[in-house]
């Protein structure tokens, strides 16, 4: 068998093979270097036809394997700031990562060619840098597509089980000191049985000690996920727990906006029906995740919950009075006064991005957001890499 034929095995039996069975082998499936010249096979080239996803930094190929199994291709951009140091730790970062919840990292590449470059009127030999991350492909696509609102898509029990599976994969990283940075649904792939992986760690960042430190990197995120104090350049694990909120909202009512508990429950009931002998079971987990998403919300990240607690109650929903509810009126109140007093008599602006927005307080603004909403898309410039796919 030659080295060709042994990565395509690899790579199908490793994307393949049951995460115990994964834990128990680690030396024997971890992630491998794969050449430039097998990426380009699989990918035909990096054709059109087999391009899966794209953004502003990274392009996503179907890869295909001989013996019928497809992997994801990453192919990072050359926008992207980042030398081979850098690469580096990215590679180790991903390679520490190993849970059921989190897609599954397969192998990476990097390549440098000399190529000839006009420069000032001359030609020059310059270094061409290609580098490629390699991960399991997941045919159900993101939890983007499954966002809804309780009248259709999804039952419950199975966002129910999305949610916990987020927040295992969650609990996992900030366990081994990652924080995501930019979780949100686009990030959150489904395998076959709809079980969740969370996926791009381009934006993530991997911390020897971890509590809360002040990023002197350029940050990024996506604008309505982002915690206020991410624009100040503090990174704590309290920014997942922030973006979770958002995402656990969406997952309850199909949107951003906040909703109070008792009209989301409301609605959850009218999907199940009176009769149904599960009702009142059901209804106490989306009471219990309408509390959580709300307790993430806080602006002040001291006051929103640990991963290990959020997961503690899906698993004891009983214990949730823990999360008292929001009021968002106040919190926001308070928030707008304190922004006024350290920015003096500036004027609010108007911003409806922000995901504790609905139609009570459509006519409040959030003054961070607002403030800050060019400067989130400046930032994008300089991140390590896009969606996965």
């Amino acid at each position: 068998m030659d080295s060709e034929d042994k990565i395509h095995d690899h790579l199908e039996i490793t994307s393949k093979c049951d995460h115990e069975v994964l834990l128990k082998n680690e030396k024997e499936f971890k992630p491998i270097y794969v050449p430039m010249s097998f990426l380009k096979a699989i990918t035909k080239n990096f054709s059109d036809t087999l391009e899966i996803g794209t953004g502003g930094f990274a392009v996503v190929y179907k890869g295909l394997l001989k013996r019928g199994g497809t992997v994801a291709v990453k192919k990072l951009l050359n926008t992207i700031c980042m030398d081979d140091s850098q690469f580096q730790k990215e590679v180790s970062c991903l390679m520490r990562v190993r849970h059921k919840n989190i897609v599954r990292f397969l192998g990476y590449c990097a390549d440098t060619q000399g190529k000839m470059e006009s420069y000032k009127g001359k030609l020059i030999l310059a270094d061409e840098r290609q580098r490629f991350l390699c991960f399991e492909y997941l045919p159900n696509g993101s939890l983007e597509k499954y966002i809804n609102d309780a009248s259709g898509g999804l039952e419950w029990n199975k966002r129910f089980k999305i949610i916990k599976g987020i927040c295992e994969g969650l609990q996992y990283l900030h366990e081994n000191n990652i924080v995501h940075l930019d979780l949100k649904p686009p990030n959150i792939l489904l395998n076959d049985n709809m079980v969740p992986k969370i996926s791009d760690f381009g934006l993530s960042r991997c911390f020897e000690e971890m509590q809360s430190r002040t990023m002197t990197s350029t940050l990024v995120g996506s604008v309505g996920y982002l915690a206020p104090e991410f624009f100040s350049g503090q990174v704590s694990k309290k920014l997942d727990i922030y973006s979770l909120g958002v995402v656990i909202a969406e997952m309850l009512t199909g949107q951003q906006g906040h909703c109070p508990v008792e009209n989301v429950l409301e609605c959850w009931r009218q999907r199940f029906g009176e009769s149904s002998p599960d009702t009142d079971k059901l209804l106490e987990q989306v009471r219990v995740c309408a509390k959580i998403r709300m307790s993430c919300g806080n602006l002040d990240p001291e006051k929103r919950p640990d991963i290990q607690q959020i997961t503690a109650i899906l698993s004891e929903p009983s214990d949730s009075d823990e999360f008292p509810e929001v009021d968002f009126e106040e919190v926001f109140s308070s928030f707008v006064r304190q922004q006024q007093q350290h920015n003096g008599s500036m004027q609010t602006k108007r911003s409806k991005h922000s995901w504790w927005w609905d139609s009570h307080i459509s006519s409040k603004s959030s003054k961070w957001l607002s403030d800050n909403v060019e400067g989130a898309f400046r930032y994008h410039h300089r991140s390590l890499m896009a969606l996965v796919y």
